[in-house]
């Protein structure tokens, strides 16, 4: 067997000597991500970057070489040898001093939470030697992930000298993975980690895994679903948790998981899970110290809570904060956090749902320990196209908070549509929360709210800066899984790699991640360089139109969420799970009035948002229906009636996908076939679904608005019944499909 260190390279050996021994019928199924390292075809180009590119110095404080190390020379040598050809002599040393950037909190960061500084420098000398320095291993690892990039997307030397820092301190991915592998709303396969074969029979993929998030920047994983089961804690499953941990280390990738709020009743033996129960503070600090003996670096819990029947600190007529100390409590010796998600909503409905996140969580603002961090969904729903951002965001100013962005694609069309997603998390990251910074409270009544801020963008929250927090979190949930090219959807995977890259930075532009993964996944051709990234740039908002145009929201099918479902869903326990709920269709127009006239919902933003999307003629159009019940002949912007507007929207979605396979077909023998013939056989169910989507809901509002499709929509292939009885049975990611 190869040792470890080499464990890594098996795949890209494999793959390369493929590639060049033989026809490339299946060497590109997708395995290699953005990590392809394939010969740069322009020689000039090619013979610049040898030239310069003939020694590179790892540089840290002592000089001493890690695991860490280890793999950033297996990275850089591999790397430099696919793209350049000669070897490029690799070495460690300390002679290069580092200053840190211009941020005070990196110590405090490292001494109190125990991550260690990540920035890097790159240095091109002229003596044809690069330099990479950081003032820690994993540091260096990034830069050198950055220099290969620069080299793949064949950048002039000249921009090569850079500082890199990550904006935000903790950048996890998610994953719903069940114990028996299934992945909730994951589609993709089956869950990576193989619980049956841990800790003694180890995949490949696990190193591959965590190289990928390396590359990106991101360093922290959450194994389990948020649903979650005990057994995770218990010794058994903590030593193949210390198995992935393992694998995971030498990437600076941490491993986090998620807590069950029963769990001491269900494998403590307690009788109560009370959190201000001493006996229950009293077994969690014995589990979390339990689970450091395991895993030294674990990062800390996740904990869905009081939420979809899962168990939480309210049955014991605590609070959320209650329950989120007592745990954190328990994991700050260690340097652990735990992440409480913020979706939580009550159980009599009494409250518009979109509400209830806020009155929640807003009276426990200020009330959380430091190690606390409130993981809120980007809007105050569930993960929509489109919603606007969360008002928590906007309103807690002394609580950490971690947006929760969603990659896999659960209301997107899942693995069979296509979706960019990053000009979605773009929206909701440079939304303007019109929130204050709290200042000087020593000189003002407690609470006031002082000077408002230049930066308060959901970003700035995101990153710390705001509130001069000492935390700061994002998280994704995965879109992963055991699928050979990692994420169903080869364009998928673009989503993977754009959260990766705005957990970094978040001042990146959806152009720019959309053209560097275009770059590095697709080659430089410049026809599918263009082709591609417009395709992507558009693919959102073309879901949106044919699905949830202007607003509309939850108004999918019941249960496995993939296609059409505006109807009212029989026997449902909830009215807000039923779609009416959210579109209130009736004779005078559609959509939800959370206007002072209706559930007030605008009451939870600021002033200058409230009176904007308060008013029918001022709201961007693209929120319209979620904040406004909208008469059928109202008159558009465009000139037309909102029923035409409406309908032609979905129109528009459907027309789009048609575009989409006509630029996809351009491409045809430019890039290998086995990536064009998958994506190509998704584009053709898009289309057909994106029809269902018009077809049904139009036929569905039909019989509210009585009015005739405008001209430019096409006429439904079907009667309204059929959309009505037809059922999607067994959808991958669907618990209830088991």
């Amino acid at each position: 067997m190869l040792p470890p260190i080499f464990r890594l390279t098996f795949w890209l050996s494999l793959a390369a000597l493929t590639s060049a021994a033989f026809t490339p019928a299946r060497a590109e199924d997708g395995y290699r991500l953005w990590l392809r390292y394939d010969r740069i075809t322009d020689e000039p180009l090619r013979a610049r970057y040898a030239t310069a590119l003939q020694q590179i110095v790892l540089s840290t404080p002592t000089g001493v070489d890690s695991p860490t190390l280890a793999m950033a020379r297996e990275e850089l040598a591999i790397g430099l040898r696919g793209l350049l050809g000669p070897e490029v002599k690799i070495t460690v040393s300390n002679r290069s001093t580092v200053e840190l950037p211009s941020w005070a909190e990196l110590k405090s960061w490292y001494d109190k939470y125990r991550n260690p500084p990540e920035f890097y420098t790159l240095r091109h000398e002229p003596s044809d030697r690069v330099v990479i320095s950081s003032v820690s291993d994993i540091g260096v690892l990034y830069g050198v992930f950055a220099l290969l990039r620069h080299v793949q997307l064949g950048l002039p030397l000249a921009q090569l000298d850079t500082t890199s820092a990550p904006k935000i301190q903790r950048r996890l991915l998610d994953h719903w993975d069940n114990l028996d592998r299934f992945v909730e709303r994951g589609y993709a396969g089956q869950s990576l980690w193989e619980w049956f074969y841990l800790p003694e029979i180890r995949s490949p993929r696990y190193r591959d895994y965590a190289r990928a998030l390396a590359s990106v920047g991101l360093n922290g994983v959450v194994l389990n679903n948020v649903n979650a089961n005990a057994l995770i804690l218990t010794p058994v499953y903590l030593r193949k948790v210390a198995a992935l941990a393992e694998e995971f280390r030498p990437y600076g990738v941490r491993v986090y998981l998620t807590a069950r709020f029963s769990a001491p009743l269900e494998i403590g033996g307690l009788k109560t899970a009370d959190p201000l129960d001493p006996a229950v503070a009293a077994w969690w600090k014995a589990k979390v110290d339990e689970i450091y003996t395991f895993i030294p670096d674990f990062g800390g819990f996740l904990v869905k809570a009081n939420s979809e029947g899962q168990p939480g600190p309210q049955e014991y007529k605590r609070t959320h904060a209650d329950g989120a100390n007592m745990m954190a409590d328990a994991l700050a010796p260690h340097g652990g956090v735990v992440m409480w998600r913020a979706f939580v909503y009550g159980a009599d409905v009494k409250e518009d749902r979109v509400k209830q996140a806020y009155s929640e969580f807003m009276p426990l603002d200020g009330k959380f320990r430091d190690n606390v961090v409130l993981q809120v969904k980007n809007g105050p729903l569930d993960f929509m196209p489109r919603e606007p951002f969360s008002p928590l965001f906007g309103g807690m100013k002394k609580t950490v908070m971690a947006p929760e962005l969603q990659i896999t694609q659960e209301y997107l069309g899942q693995s069979t549509q296509l979706a960019y997603l990053a000009p979605m998390w773009k929206e909701v990251l440079e939304a303007d929360t019109f929130a204050s910074r709290l200042v000087d409270l020593d000189n003002a009544r407690q609470g006031v709210l002082i000077a408002s801020s230049p930066t308060a963008t959901v970003a700035h929250v995101a990153d710390g800066t705001l509130h001069q927090l000492p935390l700061s979190m994002i998280v994704g949930v995965a879109n992963t899984g055991s699928d050979r090219n990692w994420t169903g959807h080869p364009l998928a995977q673009a989503n993977w790699y754009a959260f990766g890259r705005l957990a970094w930075d978040h001042t990146l532009t959806s152009e720019q991640i959309a053209d560097e993964w275009v770059r590095l996944t697709y080659g430089s051709d410049p026809k599918v360089v263009a082709t591609i990234k417009k395709i992507l740039l558009g693919s959102r908002e073309t879901v949106v139109n044919y699905s949830m145009p202007l607003g509309l929201h939850h108004i999918m099918a019941e249960g496995n969420h993939y296609g059409p479902g505006p109807w009212p869903i029989a026997n449902t326990t909830r009215p807000d799970w039923s779609p009416p709920y959210y579109h209130q269709a009736d004779a005078l127009g559609l959509g939800a009035n959370r206007t002072a006239t209706g559930s007030n919902a605008l009451e939870q933003y600021a002033p200058q948002l409230a009176t904007l999307w308060g008013n029918a003629d001022t709201v961007p159009e693209n929120l319209l229906l979620w904040f406004h019940h909208i008469a059928w002949d109202h008159q558009m912007k465009s000139g037309r009636i909102f029923w035409d507007e409406l309908a032609l929207r979905y129109q528009q979605g459907v027309n789009e996908v048609r575009v989409i396979q006509r630029e996809w077909d351009s491409l045809k023998g430019l890039i290998d076939n086995e990536r064009f013939t998958e994506v190509k056989q998704r584009l053709v169910r898009q289309e057909s679904d994106a029809r269902d989507w018009r077809d049904a809901c139009l036929l569905y509002f039909q019989t509210f608005s009585h009015r005739p499709l405008p001209a430019g929509v096409e006429q439904p292939a079907h009667d309204l019944d059929y959309y009505k009885t037809s059922v999607i049975r067994f959808a991958p990611g669907h618990p209830g499909a088991k």
